[in-house]
């Protein structure tokens, strides 16, 4: 079972969420929060799997609540609102967030989804992938902030599954890319995540676009 910890502060959308969440059979909604503030401190109770966080919430924010819950190792979090802006964006991206969806995801896809980052794949809706990337691609070229020695530890097939990582794609399209099995993306994946010392794959992919490989 996956235990998820709901953190949205209205209290018909987040009705709504547990619902979807209840109608799968591999998932157990562990708790409710109604602000940032109840979510880390639920976290640090129930220790769930993965929190899924809305960002505008009162007494703390959700991107200030996936920072703390992120640094203390608490749980994987799942951004989910409304606002497609590119501050909430790299806001949570920033703040640890394994995931970051729109609230008009389908309910197919909001399960799908939780299922992904529960396995450790951390999962952006695509539409703000693709504006990630583009966002990275439009800034001018400068020095990047991180050493592109850090790369050193990565064999050859480990740098080219991250340079698909950094242009958003999934395991199953980098396994058809680099004509290997997906089970082989997945094993590479995890061996570079722990080489480069990355929470998700998300981080990958934002550490590759920075570094432009």
């Amino acid at each position: 079972m996956i235990r998820v910890l709901v953190a949205e502060d209205q209290s018909a959308v987040r009705a709504g969420l547990v619902l979807i969440l209840r109608s799968a059979p591999d998932i157990e909604v562990a708790g409710e929060a109604a602000d940032g503030e109840q979510a880390v401190a639920l976290a640090r109770e129930l220790r769930p799997d993965l929190v899924l966080m809305d960002v505008q919430m009162p007494r703390l924010d959700g991107v200030s609540a996936t920072r703390q819950i992120v640094a203390e190792g608490l749980a994987d979090v799942l951004v989910l609102t409304t606002f497609d802006l590119d501050s909430y964006v790299f806001g949570a991206l920033r703040a640890g967030a394994s995931g970051f969806l729109l609230k008009n995801t389908e309910a197919r896809d909001l399960l799908q989804a939780v299922r992904t980052v529960a396995r450790g794949e951390g999962l952006i809706s695509p539409a703000v992938t693709r504006r990630l990337i583009a966002e990275f691609a439009a800034r001018p070229v400068r020095e990047p902030t991180t050493d592109p020695a850090v790369l050193d530890v990565l064999t050859r097939r480990e740098r080219e599954v991250l340079s698909c990582l950094g242009e958003g794609l999934s395991n199953a399209e980098i396994a058809t890319r680099l004509e290997m099995a997906e089970a082989t993306v997945k094993t590479h994946v995890s061996r570079l995540l722990n080489k480069l010392k990355l929470r998700s794959r998300v981080h990958a992919a934002v550490l590759a676009q920075e570094l432009g490989i």
